[in-house]
């Protein structure tokens, strides 16, 4: 299982939200690229980037961080969210050298189009679900659909998608805890691999997601705790290899 450090961006800073509120922002640093040389030092084979802005606008807006973390790390699996709505975004971000987009309030609003872009771009395409007590929420969590998370990633599964990225709302930037069976429910019942998000706080969350890895657990994004320090990357990534098994999986 892979620990994937998270990089939001907002304004060109590198910031964490809670529960997804603009104005509620902590930042952490306005270097994106020294941001990321400090996860990867760390061990870390995957990162996982927001553009916030890009989330509440419907198109890249901090694109250029980005591209220039993809381009100071080629070799290494990033993904992306935040503001992808259209084939020609997806095409710029993978150019780029990002090897997943996600897809979220697109995926809910117009699903027709993941499948769409699952064959235009195979193997590059996550769907991000956002859920509050299960629910699918959108417009960088401004609103709750009548969806459940479980339904959507079912009708996914079938279309190519690479893995479920699964955030519960009430628990991101919270430092309250992962839910661990929310997220295990989905990958045992989505059909997809799911990447945890959302509450990774200790090293108690990576044993526990850990215990239900089984089930179709792809990684865990962390944020606000390694920039607070409950959580070291590099340890969290060998206790995962001991628990799991060394997986390569990127």
């Amino acid at each position: 299982m892979l620990v994937i450090p998270a990089i939001d961006l907002k304004d060109g800073q590198c910031v964490r939200l809670k529960q997804g509120r603009m104005e509620d922002a902590t930042s952490y640093g306005d270097d994106p690229v020294a941001m990321a040389a400090r996860w990867v030092e760390a061990g870390a084979r995957r990162l996982h980037l927001v553009d916030l802005n890009g989330a509440f606008e419907g198109k890249p807006i901090n694109g250029d961080a980005v591209t220039a973390i993809a381009r100071a790390y080629p070799d290494l699996p990033i993904q992306i969210g935040g503001g992808i709505r259209s084939a020609a975004t997806i095409e710029h971000y993978l150019e780029a050298g990002v090897s997943y987009v996600i897809i979220g309030t697109k995926a809910v609003k117009e699903p027709d189009f993941v499948g769409e872009m699952c064959r235009a771009f195979p193997g590059h395409v996550i769907v991000g679900l956002d859920a509050k007590d299960g629910y699918v929420a959108t417009d960088g969590w401004a609103e709750v659909s009548t969806i459940k998370a479980t339904e959507l990633a079912k009708r996914f599964a079938d279309d190519g998608v690479s893995s479920i990225v699964y955030t519960d709302i009430a628990r991101d930037g919270m430092m309250q805890g992962v839910n661990v069976e929310a997220t295990a429910q989905l990958a045992r019942h989505g059909g997809l691999p799911v990447i945890a998000s959302g509450g990774v706080t200790n090293l108690d969350d990576i044993k526990a997601l850990c215990n239900v890895a089984d089930s179709g657990i792809l990684g865990a994004i962390t944020g606000r705790a390694i920039y607070e320090g409950t959580i070291d990357v590099a340890e969290a990534q060998r206790l995962s290899d001991q628990l799991t098994g060394r997986g390569k999986t990127s």
